[in-house]
Order: structure tokens, then C-alpha cells, then sequence
């Protein structure tokens, strides 16, 4: 028995997957015999069970390495896990009221998102290239069905299929490179791959393995080349969903992303930098001037999510401590950004239906003013102007890179968010200038909080949030060097 305890004492860092992998069985079986259960009631246990995870995470700091050296806790994994566990939360509690109305009324959707956010976060914590995969997979598997689970549109089929078919195809690449990569190293365990890099010293075939590798991963952050996908599935999925691709999964990703560059491949450095650098740059130059034509919302927020993970990579193409914080700090305020406007986007409806386009935000100052500002804060938080916590996102990412010496990297960033603010001041202007076109619906009071908590601490972060979460970031970099 004493044995027993010591052998479930020693599973301390792996608690909150346990717990949400428990609890998401529980919640499976109790919703498919409970009949009469509302798809609203098993969202809202859902919201609770990862909170109690988040709570769990956050007091019980226990770090370690875990069967066999696959899953690691370190104080980065923890961080990120904290973003995609408030993510995760965050997007369900705001598709509470709208539910119904996108066609996830069902008490899967609730289930597959915990599902998912247990597959982020095994991400998060993978040692191996190998468990590495098993969450993606995970992670990626659940993505797929809650694109398509509004049937009856063929919008949110055809998302689901585009998204199925080009995961399936980023898969292969990263499996492809991790078959390399253990070829010419001899492990599959990340903190191994270092050593044996070490030793063996750069080798051609384990280039080419890295590049699918990395190919595999940037495909599950939006990055250009690998983005294809994005602007289709964000307009074709249900708005709740697509608030939830834009959210958690691009935190589990990027921290991958991340884990991989610094961790495996650190003796090599110079070969991976100059493909985050590319992806980066790729990334801002094209979502900043192919957002210009759009007027669909979500498609001009999936290409604004792809100009953001562009400029979440500058900080990460230093390659180093600074860097690696400045990604953390990014991804922070990305997730409350994000959760954010899609709050915003869920909360206008118009006695034609769901707002969609930018011309249907006419005269929305006049008619839902706190809305409209709300949204205003966000554009201008978005675009990094000062004193909101986008400008100190920035500000992070850029100030690594210039520290390196890549001016023309942050120069080429900066050109980008002066272009990125035609479109998002576009948005402003069209509330704020352009006469009514339609009645508003009331916001749902969910929403209401939501808004007000997101713009209270956009505008508030340096004198509130800023430091704590600047030493939490610190923290959570120095862990990986």
C-alpha cells in the first residue's frame, strides 16, 4: 500500500493531465447516459473541470521527468500550459449564448474540446518525438470532428474536410523528419537528440530531418508557407470554434515549436534560425497585405492570427533567453487579444443574423457603444500602438532580435504592423464614421464580462498584470537554458 502512495506521489508533475483526462471520460459517460442533460450544462462543467486543472497546475509546482524521459514539467511547459488551460476555458464560456445558434449544441463539442486541450498540453510536455506526436494527433483528431460539426452547412463540412486532408499531410512531413532525425542521432528523446548532435556534429540528412520536422509544426501555428489551410477553416467552422483554432492550439504549437529549435536542435542553431527567420517574415509580410481585401471578419482574423504568429517567431529567430521570453509574454496577450475580439464578433447579431462582414459593423458606436470600444481598444492593442499590451508584446519580440543584430528582421516587422494598421483602423472607421445599417441585438451578459475584463487589461497591463507575468515568463524561459 505504502509502495502504491509513493508510486502515485511520483506522478506530482503529470496531475492535471490525469485529472483532465479523468474527468473527460467522466464527462463523456455521464452525458451519453444522462439523456436529459443540455449541451449548456456539460460546457459549463467543462469550464469548471479546467479551471480546477489550471488550479492544480498553478499550486501544486511539481516539475520532473516521467515515463522513461517522454513527458517533461519543466517551468516553461508549465506557462504554456497555463495559456492553453485559460484559453481553452475562455472560449468555451463565450460560446455559452451562441451555441444553438452555430449548431454545437451538442454535449461533444464540450467533450472534444478537453479532449483537445489534453492533447495540447501532452504537446507541451513532450520529451520524445514520439509522445510529441501522440499529442498532435490527439489535439488534431478533435480539431477535425469540431470543424465539421455544424453538418448541415457546407461551409463548416468543406472546413473540416480542407483541415482533415492538409493535417493528415503535415503529419506525414513532421513523422518524415522525426524518422530522420532518430536515424542519424539514434534517439527519439528531445534532451538526448542535443548530445548526440553534440557528438556526431552537423550532418546533412539530419538538416533535411529537421526542416520536415519543423515544416510539420509550423503547419499547426499558420505559419506561410504552411497557412493554406487557415482562412478557409476560420470561415467555414462555427465562430466558436474558430475562436477556440485561433486560441489554445496555436499556444500548445508554438511552444513545441519552441521546446524542439532551443532544446534539440541548440548545437545547430544557425541552421534553424534561418528558417524561423524565413517563416517569420513570410508570415508578417503576407498577412499584412493579404487582409487588406478582405471583408469577412474571420478570414481577416485568420490573417491577421497568421501576421501575429509572424511576429511571435521574431522573437524566437533570436535565438536565445530574451527571445524565448519574448515569445512567452507574445502568446500571453495574443490568447487575451484573441479571446477578446472573437467575444466581440459573437456578441453582435442583427435581426438578418450572426455579423460576418465589416460593412455590417456600420454605426456600431452609435448603437452598442461599449462594443464598439471595446473592439476600437483591440484594433489599436492589435496593431501595437502604445500604452496597450500589444505595444508591449512587440516591443519583446523586437527588442530580442535587435540584441542579435537582425535589424532588417525587426525593421521588415515593423514595416508590417504600419501596413496591418489599414486594416484595423479600417474596422474602426466603419463603426465609428459610417452611418447604420441594421439593429443590434443585445449582448449576452457572459460577453459583457468577458469584453470588459479583455479591454480593462489591454489598457491596464503595464500597471497591472505586466510585471507578474514578465517575471512568470522569465521563469519559464530560464527553464529551457
Amino acid at each position: 500500500m505504502l509502495s502504491d502512495v509513493t508510486s502515485f506521489a511520483s506522478l506530482a508533475p503529470a496531475y492535471p493531465e490525469l485529472l483532465l483526462a479523468v474527468g473527460a471520460i467522466v464527462v463523456l459517460l455521464v452525458s451519453l447516459f444522462w439523456k436529459g442533460i443540455s449541451s449548456t450544462a456539460v460546457s459549463i462543467v467543462a469550464i469548471a473541470l479546467l479551471l480546477v486543472v489550471l488550479a492544480v497546475l498553478l499550486l501544486q509546482p511539481a516539475t520532473g521527468v516521467l515515463f522513461n524521459g517522454v513527458f517533461i514539467v519543466d517551468g516553461f511547459a508549465r506557462y504554456m500550459k497555463a495559456l492553453v488551460l485559460g484559453g481553452a476555458a475562455a472560449t468555451l464560456l463565450i460560446s455559452l449564448s451562441n451555441a444553438k445558434e452555430h449548431g454545437i449544441d451538442k454535449f461533444e463539442y464540450a467533450v472534444l474540446v478537453l479532449l483537445a486541450t489534453l492533447g495540447m498540453m501532452i504537446m507541451v510536455s513532450a520529451n520524445d518525438l514520439m509522445s510529441l506526436y501522440i499529442g498532435l494527433e490527439l489535439q488534431s483528431l478533435a480539431l477535425y470532428v469540431v470543424a465539421a460539426m455544424k453538418r448541415e452547412d457546407k461551409k463548416a463540412t468543406e472546413a473540416g474536410i480542407k483541415y482533415f486532408v492538409l493535417g493528415a499531410l503535415s503529419s506525414g512531413m513532421l513523422l518524415y523528419g522525426a524518422s530522420l532525425v532518430y536515424g542519424f542521432t539514434g534517439t527519439t528523446q528531445i534532451d538526448q537528440i542535443v548530445a548526440a548532435i553534440t557528438l556526431d556534429s552537423r550532418s546533412i540528412g539530419l538538416i533535411f530531418g529537421m526542416v520536415f520536422l519543423l515544416a510539420g509544426i509550423a503547419f499547426k501555428i499558420s505559419a506561410v508557407p504552411f497557412h493554406m489551410w487557415t482562412p478557409d477553416v476560420y470561415e467555414g467552422a462555427p465562430t466558436p470554434v474558430t475562436a477556440f483554432f485561433a486560441a489554445a492550439p496555436k499556444v500548445a504549437a508554438m511552444a513545441l515549436f519552441i521546446r524542439v529549435t532551443t532544446v534539440s536542435f541548440g548545437p545547430i542553431t544557425h541552421d534553424w534560425q534561418q528558417i524561423v527567420i524565413f517563416l517569420s517574415i513570410a508570415s508578417m509580410v503576407l498577412a499584412a497585405f493579404a487582409a487588406i481585401g478582405q471583408n469577412n471578419l474571420k478570414r481577416l482574423l485568420a490573417y491577421s492570427s497568421i501576421g501575429h504568429v509572424g511576429f511571435a517567431l521574431v522573437g524566437l529567430s533570436a535565438g536565445t533567453e530574451v527571445g524565448v521570453e519574448g515569445v512567452a509574454i507574445y502568446m500571453a496577450i495574443y490568447i487575451a487579444m484573441t479571446v477578446g475580439i472573437f467575444a466581440c464578433v459573437l456578441a453582435l447579431r442583427t435581426e438578418n443574423g450572426p455579423v460576418e462582414t465589416i460593412s455590417e459593423l456600420a454605426g456600431l458606436a452609435q448603437k452598442r457603444p461599449f462594443v464598439a470600444a471595446i473592439i476600437a481598444i483591440l484594433m489599436f492593442s492589435l496593431i501595437g500602438l502604445p500604452p496597450l499590451a500589444g505595444f508591449f508584446a512587440k516591443w519583446q519580440v523586437f527588442l530580442a532580435a535587435v540584441e542579435q543584430n537582425l535589424f532588417l528582421l525587426a525593421v521588415i516587422g515593423v514595416l508590417a504592423s504600419a501596413v496591418s494598421a489599414f486594416y484595423y483602423l479600417r474596422i474602426v472607421k466603419v463603426m465609428y464614421f459610417d452611418e447604420p445599417v441594421a439593429k443590434f441585438a443585445a449582448v449576452p451578459g457572459e460577453l459583457s464580462v468577458v469584453m470588459a475584463g479583455v479591454g480593462f487589461l489591454i489598457v491596464t497591463y503595464y500597471v497591472t498584470v505586466g510585471r507578474p507575468l514578465t517575471d512568470f515568463a522569465h521563469s519559464a524561459a530560464g527553464s529551457l537554458f
